[in-house]
């Protein structure tokens, strides 16, 4: 491997002004830096990034920890949070914990103040106290995605008001003239999704729709069990007209499940969403869903954690920043009932399985 004092032969300076001109080339003069990054080029050196840190006392790299990168949600967050740090001079390293919250604790451990300056946190089974002992050892942490904005957690966050999200696809169906709804609601490593369910739930019983007027399952945030879940709520109360699910997997879970029972969308069910994925828009008929402004969200948070690192993590106290308010996407899964008023699904419900509530 060429080191930083070959180059520094080969183009005739000191070592320190190789440093320099990586760092700063305006601080040195036009023509050395430039003979300088000639024997750079010649030599083929790449810095040691961990040296430096060492040498330091801080590193280039930022680190992102999510729960399960099979989830088609993460790799288009991680896209934009890299963009984001890539504009402010910083790598990104993305650490997996597979829905493990020790991987989460020992990545915490092992990277955070050393091989990372700071840390960005998505849906975690570790608890909040946890993630502030780990931020007041080494580099400062900021969780994103927080989906309670009423109850800012003690650590830095970028928050979602998921609630509002709920209502917005509650609006839409109702406006629709459903009345006889199913739901679907994620259980990820992140917890339940209660706050789209909840916001969803309040405009559904503002209407006068009685309670017993919409079945429940709460399952894993995949695509397969978003299939399982339709399947059954079908079989429990086949007569529902539409179904909202708190996120898009889970939706698209459910249209393949209807189409395996010969159930038109959005003609016999209608399907909505959350989170609007690229996939929302790509499966037949497109999703509608209610759009969370990822690349919005990615850049706060990346902001966020710069603004707490430059402070210093004993200096900074929590925060919060609000995203973006989610936004409506009507596509082809959602259309007017024609059968409104016919009370179809309250008719034909059959008494609820294990998992299965109402509200």
């Amino acid at each position: 491997m060429v080191t930083l004092s070959e180059v520094a032969r080969r183009a005739k300076v000191t070592a320190a002004t190789v440093s320099n001109v990586l760092r700063n080339r305006e601080k040195v003069r036009p023509e050395t830096a430039e003979r300088v990054l000639s024997a750079i080029r010649e030599l083929g050196y790449r810095p040691n990034l961990n040296a430096r840190a060492l040498a330091e006392g801080r590193s280039s790299t930022l680190a992102l920890m999510l729960s399960n990168i099979a989830n088609p949600f993460y790799p288009e967050f991680v896209l934009a949070a890299e963009r984001a740090a890539r504009r402010e001079g910083y790598f990104l390293m993305v650490c997996n914990t597979d829905d493990d919250a020790e991987t989460g604790r020992a990545y915490l451990t092992q990277i955070a103040g050393t091989l990372a300056e700071g840390v960005l946190v998505l849906n975690t089974d570790i608890a909040i106290n946890e993630l502030c002992e780990s931020a007041a050892l080494g580099a400062p942490i900021v969780l994103s995605l927080w989906e309670h904005p009423e109850a800012p957690p003690a650590v830095p966050c970028v928050a979602v008001d998921f609630s509002h999200a709920g209502a917005l696809a509650a609006e839409h169906l109702l406006e629709l003239g459903h009345r006889d709804i199913g739901m679907l609601v994620g259980d990820g490593c992140g917890g339940l999704q209660d706050a789209r369910a909840t916001g969803f739930r309040e405009v559904i019983r503002a209407s006068g729709i009685e309670p017993d007027n919409a079945a429940v399952l709460e399952i894993r945030d995949t695509i397969d069990a978003g299939y399982a879940a339709c399947m059954q709520l079908l079989t429990n109360a086949p007569g529902l007209t539409a179904i909202f699910a708190t996120n898009d997997l889970l939706a698209i879970g459910a249209i393949q499940a209807l189409t395996t029972l010969g159930r038109r969308v959005p003609e016999d069910v209608s399907v909505i969403g959350i989170t609007d994925i690229q996939l929302a828009h790509q499966v037949r008929p497109a999703l509608t869903t209610v759009a969370i402004n990822t690349t919005a969200i990615a850049d706060l948070s990346i902001e966020l954690l710069i603004r707490l690192m430059q402070k210093g993590s004993a200096e900074a106290s929590p925060a919060m920043v609000l995203g973006p308010q989610p936004t409506l996407v009507v596509r082809e899964s959602t259309c007017r009932n024609t059968k409104a008023g016919t009370g179809a699904g309250a008719k034909t419900r059959k008494k609820a399985k294990t998992k299965v509530k109402t509200f």
